[in-house]
């Protein structure tokens, strides 16, 4: 049963599970996990280049200023 985009399985259901239909769960579980880690990658490869900038703005400005 999805409960917030989730498919949630309990132990009675997976045992009711026929072996085809626990192997079509596992592998859509993957897949999502899959895409899901690839939009994280995206998101944190983003966010280390904008920190990489403002981060090498303020040094710079910290060296004009100090000297």
């Amino acid at each position: 049963m999805p409960v917030n985009g989730f498919l949630i399985v309990d132990e009675k259901d997976w045992k009711g599970l026929d072996a085809d239909r626990r192997d079509w769960l596992i592998f859509n579980t993957l897949k999502s996990m899959d895409g899901r880690l690839k939009k994280l990658e995206r998101w944190n490869k983003a966010s280390s280049f904008v920190g990489g900038i403002i981060g090498g703005a303020l040094a710079a400005l910290g060296i004009k200023v100090g000297s």
